[in-house]
């Protein structure tokens, strides 16, 4: 923004001559509620450049050359003229019959502000409503289905949307009921107004085919299933396959079986033609993931009489392999970081439209050498590797209709190996096997269960650190990534609207998730009264398995401003119980906060949790700070919300949409009681808000249609692990943002984690600001 004030104040320097720049558009004396739709009747050269937009095509363009950002809306007397006749006519169809609309342009200082007023005259309403169709069977259809989606009704507004809305209803009406010949061009409305008293008596007219005494009605027949190469060609000659007496199959590219193609084919023999079962159709095949090109089917009469349609379905498969990539990049002071993952997708094995995905993920987190005496190195290490089988249809051995009327359905048979390294501590690796279906309810509810859910996990501390643990006593954090253990367990999700996160509209988006663990085992366990370890936990097979509840909620309200305007509000609460074979939740299963998708303003695994704070609970042991450094920010609850504005800054920069956002974090991790290794930790409604972190920041968003590039600027504001008013770092030390000071240097001296040759502190810097870079939106 300072760049674009810098650049030149004047947003006219460029004009020529006598152009002017049009920097205003008023409508007067229209409905409120029609005032802003109108505007976009405005012929787009005339409505006001967004500042950053112009300054950008100022900026970047010479000659106009380039198309970055848009040029001047310059003033054209014609185009004024076109826009008031459009106004005129919007209102007229709005039930203003007798509407006028006039201009005024006022310039100053070449720039423009046009002014459009409105004299609306009376709003006609309609007083009586009747219909004229000869066809029986559509006149009996038209009258059960019209109040079912009608917009007019006598004493309403007459208005010529609802017009084109009510035609365009009953036209899907009758092609969902078997009229594949049907053409809006039948529906007709006829009205006649009655000028002095501003009424409007309609009647909707629907003709029949000329030399025919009815609409005639269509079935399905036989249908034709063809699959080129990746190409789109047919470059030899292919045996048909016959699969049953509807279907006939041929393959070009020789990878598919015909089923599951055929299973998501809704049209089905001696059935009415059906444009909602077409669409379906389509909309299924595509679902599978497989196919490049699913066009609308192509219908053929059949010679005789009987009103049959053949089928021809061409589809164009998409390449078989494909490899993604994607990451995110974090900085912070001495630190930084990266989270890069990779995944490969093999899409049809076995010939049945079932994927292969094999993913690695690496999260790495480095210090630089100036929060240490070494050099460079690794602090922190997350590796993961895994690979899903993912089948179109519900795997079971029992029969189930299929449910693929709102979406395909998903079977996935999973494995995952993970390795959490901590330098100086613990080394864990975890082991986790699952089968999960995926089915929709409705288009905007998908349900999925995981019935069976293995985990074995096992810590190794390093020997010097676990000597340091047992001398301070520390035996929850030996248990808590020292531990081995295995459970089954089983997982539910549900989630809400899904399918709407990429547009503009204003919804309520909901995750809601369950994991429960360990009960089988206990009651085997109980059953067979296996033997217990030393801290009287019961084991099978030799391990100690755990039990547990955790639940999570991801609940957002989307709110459009019109355009690409949206504010988004995230609730995103979670709270896991350790019971009956365990006292404390397995490590993987507690939650974190921090990082670049919830409290931006912070590392990952580096708030909380409560008023945790490090400085005071470790004294002078710097070592063991170190060590612990990533693994003792932790807690079985969670609480975090966001708050965030997005919005466009420009249209076209060097070819990608530049959008922006600003951003309110808060919120933290709990523990779910007093626990003498994180003193002030615990949750207290009395004490939530004085516990919770506050940043907030600002983000740029790179569009390029098929991915987001990601760069946000977070800000701590309110950070927890002071107390008072030191809690607002800000505020109190605004004036060591980007310097350092007494603040910075005090809390490096009481978070260091050791010395330097010169006896200078070493360790845990102060930042206020944190960059986080990735791919992909926060939420």
């Amino acid at each position: 923004m300072l760049l674009f004030t810098g650049s030149g104040c004047s947003l006219t320097r460029n004009l020529k001559g006598n152009e002017k720049l049009v920097r205003k558009v008023t409508i007067k004396g229209m409905d409120k509620e029609f005032t802003e739709l109108a505007l976009n009747y405005v012929d787009k050269q005339q409505q006001p450049n967004n500042v950053i937009n112009l300054q950008l095509y100022y900026l970047f363009n010479k000659n106009g050359k380039k198309n970055i950002g848009e040029p001047p809306a310059i003033l054209d007397s014609n185009l004024v003229e076109f826009s008031r006749v459009q106004l005129e006519k919007f209102i007229q169809s709005k039930g203003y019959l007798k509407a006028k609309v006039s201009d005024t342009i006022t310039i100053k200082k070449k720039k423009a502000e046009l002014l459009f007023t409105a004299v609306e005259g009376p709003l006609f309403k309609i007083r009586k409503i009747s219909d004229s169709i000869d066809d029986p069977k559509v006149r009996t259809l038209y009258r059960a289905n019209r109040p079912k989606y009608s917009h007019l009704q006598p004493g309403g507004r007459f208005d010529t949307d609802s017009l084109a809305f009510d035609r365009d209803a009953f036209f899907q009406v009758m092609k969902r009921n078997g009229y594949y010949d049907f053409y809006r061009q039948y529906i007709n409305f006829e009205y006649d107004s009655t000028f002095n008293s501003s009424v409007v008596d309609l009647k909707l007219v629907i003709d029949n085919p000329a030399d025919k005494p009815a609409h005639p009605i269509y079935t399905i027949n036989n249908t034709l299933v063809i699959i080129t190469n990746s190409n789109n060609r047919t470059p030899t000659k292919e045996d048909t396959l016959k699969v049953d007496s509807q279907f006939r199959f041929v393959d070009y590219s020789h990878r598919f079986k015909p089923r599951p193609v055929i299973d998501y084919i809704f049209q089905k023999k001696g059935e009415l033609y059906s444009s909602e079962m077409q669409t379906t159709t389509t909309s299924r095949l595509s679902e599978l993931n497989v196919f490049r090109n699913v066009p609308n089917p192509e219908y053929v009469k059949t010679a005789d009489s009987t009103n049959r349609l053949n089928t021809t379905i061409r589809l164009v498969p998409l390449k078989q392999m494909t490899d993604r990539v994607e990451g995110e990049f974090l900085f912070s002071g001495g630190r930084y970081g990266y989270n890069v993952g990779n995944t490969f997708t093999d899409r049809n094995i076995f010939k049945r439209a079932v994927t292969l995905q094999i993913k690695l993920n690496l999260s790495v987190l480095y210090d630089n050498g100036r929060n240490t005496s070494s050099t460079a190195s690794v602090e922190n290490q997350d590796f993961k590797i895994g690979a899903n089988l993912i089948y179109p249809w519900i795997v079971t051995p029992f029969h189930f209709a299929k449910p693929g009327k709102y979406g395909v359905p998903h079977t996935t048979f999973s494995t995952n190996y993970s390795l959490f390294f901590q330098k100086g501590l613990v080394e864990r690796t975890s082991f986790i096997n699952s089968v999960t279906y995926d089915f929709l309810e409705t288009a905007n509810k998908v349900h999925s269960v995981t019935p069976i859910n293995i985990e074995f996990s096992k810590g190794n501390i390093d020997p010097t650190a676990l000597q340091q643990l047992l001398k301070q006593n520390r035996y929850s954090y030996i248990y808590l990534i020292g531990r081995t253990v295995f459970t089954t367990g089983s997982q539910y999700t549900y989630q809400v609207n899904g399918n709407q996160l990429n547009n503009y509209s204003n919804f309520t988006y909901f995750k809601g998730s369950l994991d429960v663990g360990g009960n089988m085992l206990s009651a085997v366990s109980n059953a067979f009264n296996t033997p217990k370890d030393t801290l009287g936990k019961r084991t099978l097979f030799g391990y100690t398995f755990a039990q547990y509840a955790r639940a999570e909620i991801d609940l957002r309200l989307y709110h459009s401003f019109g355009g690409e305007r949206q504010f988004i509000l995230r609730l995103n609460p979670g709270i896991g119980l350790p019971y009956g074979n365990s006292s404390l939740l397995i490590f993987e299963k507690n939650f974190y906060a921090g990082g670049a998708n919830d409290m931006r303003a912070w590392l990952p695994r580096t708030l909380g949790p409560g008023q945790f704070n490090r400085a005071t609970a470790y004294g002078s042991d710097t070592t063991l700070r170190s060590r612990l450094k990533y693994i003792d920010q932790l807690g079985e609850i969670k609480f975090i919300t966001n708050a965030e504005y997005r919005y466009k800054l420009a249209n076209n920069f060097f070819g990608a949409k530049l959008k922006g956002a600003v951003f309110v974090d808060a919120g933290n991790v709990w523990r779910l009681h007093k626990q003498a290794d994180n003193p002030n930790g615990e949750f207290r409604f009395n004490n939530f808000l004085q516990s919770s972190a506050i940043g907030i920041g600002t983000g740029l968003r790179f569009d390029v249609s098929f991915f987001v590039f990601r760069l946000d600027a977070a800000f701590k504001f309110k950070d927890p692990q002071f107390n008072g008013a030191d809690q607002w770092v800000l505020i109190k030390h605004a004036n060591e943002l980007f310097h350092p000071g007494a603040f910075k240097q005090a809390y490096l001296d009481a978070n260091r984690t050791g010395i330097d040759a010169q006896g200078r502190s070493l360790g845990d810097t102060y930042n206020f600001m944190q960059l986080n870079f990735g791919i992909g939106m926060p939420f």
